[in-house]
């Protein structure tokens, strides 16, 4: 296939997604604090129980950097219990709170002022932040144009049969990069959307009849060759 097949596909999806769901708005947040907390609270749970447990922090008026850095972990693990692994995403929170306190005295402005690939590589470096968790604080926190794969987004391709099972994060995200020109908005959107068919329809047991995607087919791509 070449970069134009590649590129008619993902468009078609997006275009068929969009014009079933409409707009997502999506992060969820009110500031890029919040977002980043989120990212983090959201791991291995759906949106609903994380954000339980951000208006928890909220209603204790703990939703903010130094109040998180210096509470007992015990207390934080009881705030965000809603989010699931407790006591895991207690420990991560911290310890991306010191990565933010000590890179950045917990100044966002000092963090956006940091380049794409450099704060991409510093937050990869932090115990329990993986890639799909930095590229959403990259992509909603700090709006900058990196495409977010999740489990919603590799499995409504790979059913499709348009990306092989075994593609890897980076195999997926360079599809996305090579054939879309960086744009913020629509990675937003799409990934928003691919969140959305996901739960409402791509499920472990599939609702494929009302699905607008059913019917869409195509060749799987050879990701590592072409993409690349």
């Amino acid at each position: 296939m070449t970069e134009a097949h590649h590129k008619k596909i993902i468009v078609k999806i997006y275009k068929t997604l969009y014009s079933a769901f409409g707009p997502q708005n999506w992060w969820p947040g009110d500031t890029p604090f919040e977002i980043m907390v989120g990212a983090i609270l959201t791991q291995n749970t759906n949106w609903g129980n994380a954000e339980k447990a951000i208006n928890n922090l909220k209603t204790k008026r703990s939703l903010n950097s130094k109040t998180i850095h210096k509470m007992p972990h015990k207390r934080l693990a009881s705030l965000i219990r809603p989010a699931g692994y407790f006591n895991i995403k207690a420990e991560r929170l911290k310890n991306f709170l010191t990565f933010f306190s000590t890179h950045y005295k917990c100044s966002i402005k000092r963090m956006n002022d940091e380049g794409t690939y450099e704060l991409r590589e510093k937050l990869l470096d932090v115990n329990g932040i993986g890639p799909e968790t930095a590229d959403s604080i990259l992509l909603y926190a700090f709006q900058r144009p990196v495409f977010v794969i999740d489990a919603y987004t590799k499995k409504v391709l790979t059913r499709h049969k348009v990306v092989p099972g075994n593609a890897t994060y980076h195999e997926l995200q360079d599809f996305f990069h090579v054939n879309f020109l960086p744009d913020v908005q629509l990675f937003n959107e799409y990934h928003a959307l691919f969140v959305k068919v996901g739960k409402e329809y791509c499920r472990p047991k599939p609702r494929c009849e009302r699905c607008p995607l059913n019917g869409i087919t195509l060749p799987a791509l050879n990701l590592i060759t072409e993409a690349n």
